[in-house]
């Protein structure tokens, strides 16, 4: 399975537009088409144009380029109240798109003058893709100016803030701050980790004629409806349980049932056939699930596993010696799929000789604390490198981890991964993982692939920003979740069919 959107490193982006320009388009169309989709995105968001006070900050290479032909179209077509364009490096007056800009009429600066402090919009394209490490000199003092010198604008960045790390969550020095972002082809990895995406405004991605088939061996996509729809379709009329799996919950060991229970709650409303929750408590408050004593040895949860498609272990469980030992031997022994969650990593924790039956039947779901136990690391390194961790513990164990958090990452064995967009700080309270690993649960129970996976963190974290809507962020219960999911599948279904 590929992604519906694929994530680009710098690296990638450079070969896919080598690889477009090859067969004979031009890399001045690609030039052309990109400051298309700037303005484009500029007359639907700021319209008039005619009456906005422009500055455009053009710097070196094609990030500069795209910022002349963004004005000559602007200067063109719309004939701004001002406009001004500054080279930001000075050293640029033999490149075509600047003479192309200056053949119109509109002319180049070399400096930021006083009478255009009092500009309404700033289009920064000082610095690209291709920049490595910290701004400095000139374009350093170009991102001072965007940030500071023009205190009545919007700022729209071209691919990215200048300053910013392209293929990275985080970066180092100083960097443009923008109202929004316009990049091209596909987005980066800026774009869509954390705390660049928090950084880049309203995001808008614009074809410039690259083929999709370029792009068919990336590893990294943005979750998106289009890659699980086929999980939320209509269900036949003469639908039984039976056709829908059967979940088996292990955990809520005595003052802990409470967690054993919102899984398997999570696991019905995410339309499990049905669900059995094996616990300290006989008798729960949910009506609909079937009870089971907590077991104790690998024997007893292997007979309790008959008949289940699923199983999710860990919310409650328990550290003690026996709860270790059977999820040390239980997650290798059946192939049956399982979802590990809570103090079932715990029990993982420094077995690191443990390998998935077969690749992906495993599915993890640690928050940033438990990934660094698993992974032998700290926090600090966990959120870092978030998805590098996530992937490298995936191939290592031949597991699917789903590493929660801000942007929750979820990471296969061979290398691909996907982030994902939706979630809401209200998500920060007790419980909201063990309503995920329910989730994750049933809609693996109803149909086991990477596709029910990335439904169920696309919808768990969508579900939290509709009940913060509703009911804010301090105010959302974990069970509220359960209450959003029907309206966060509506929009699922909506997005996937846009087009």
């Amino acid at each position: 399975m590929t992604g519906t959107i694929p994530v680009l490193t710098a690296a990638e982006m450079r070969e896919v537009d080598a690889s477009t320009i090859a067969p004979g388009i031009p890399g001045n169309i690609l030039m052309e088409n990109a400051g298309h989709r700037v303005v484009e995105f500029l007359d639907g968001r700021y319209a008039p144009l005619g009456e906005h006070r422009i500055v455009i900050l053009c710097g070196k290479g094609n990030n500069g380029g795209d910022g002349y032909v963004i004005a000559r179209q602007l200067w063109t077509r719309f004939r701004p109240a001002a406009l001004h364009v500054v080279s930001v490096f000075g050293d640029d007056a033999a490149s075509e798109p600047r003479r192309m800009l200056e053949v119109t009429g509109c002319a180049v600066h070399d400096a930021v003058g006083p009478e255009m402090r009092v500009a309404t919009l700033v289009i920064d394209a000082v610095l690209g893709t291709g920049v490595v490490g910290s701004a400095r000199g000139r374009a350093l003092d170009a991102i001072r100016e965007i940030n500071g010198g023009f205190p009545l604008a919007r700022v729209v960045a071209v691919d990215l803030p200048s300053g910013m790390n392209a293929d990275s969550g985080s970066t180092d020095g100083e960097f443009a701050r923008a109202d929004a972002t316009v990049t091209f082809t596909a987005p980066k990895p800026c774009h869509v980790l954390g705390p660049n995406c928090d950084r880049l405004g309203e995001l808008r991605i614009g074809q410039i004629g690259s083929p999709g088939s370029l792009m068919s061996a990336v590893k990294l996509y943005l979750n998106d409806p289009a890659d699980f729809v086929e999980v939320l379709r209509a269900r036949d009329a003469d639908s039984n349980k039976g056709r829908y799996g059967h979940v088996l919950v292990v955990g809520g060991a005595e003052g802990k049932s409470g967690a054993a229970e919102m899984t398997g709650v999570a696991a019905l409303r995410a339309g499990a056939g049905l669900v059995t929750v094996a616990s300290s408590v006989a008798r729960l408050n949910t009506l609909e699930l079937m009870t089971e004593g907590l077991p104790n040895s690998v024997a007893e949860l292997e007979r309790l596993t008959e008949r289940r498609n699923v199983i999710a272990i860990g919310p409650g469980l328990g550290t003690s010696a026996a709860a270790v030992a059977m999820v040390r031997e239980m997650v290798v022994r059946r192939s049956v799929p399982m979802v590990l969650d809570a103090d079932a990593l715990n029990a993982l924790a420094g077995y690191d000789e443990w390998h998935a039956p077969e690749a992906g039947s495993r599915i993890l779901t640690p928050h940033p604390g438990e990934m660094a136990r698993l992974a032998g690391v700290s926090v600090a390194e966990v959120q870092a490198d978030r998805l590098g961790v996530a992937r490298r513990y995936a191939s290592a164990h031949a597991c699917t981890v789903v590493l929660k958090g801000h942007r929750t990452v979820v990471a296969l064995p061979d290398g691909r991964a996907w982030v994902n967009p939706t979630g809401s700080p209200s998500m920060a309270t007790g419980g909201t993982g063990d309503i995920l690993t329910g989730m994750i649960a049933g809609l693996v129970a109803q149909q086991d692939s990477l596709a029910s996976v990335l439904a169920a963190v696309w919808l768990h974290g969508r579900a939290g920003e509709i009940g913060a809507k509703h009911l804010g962020e301090q105010c959302l219960l974990a069970t509220d979740l359960l209450t959003y999911l029907p309206e966060a599948m509506s929009d699922a279904r909506n997005l996937a069919n846009r087009d």
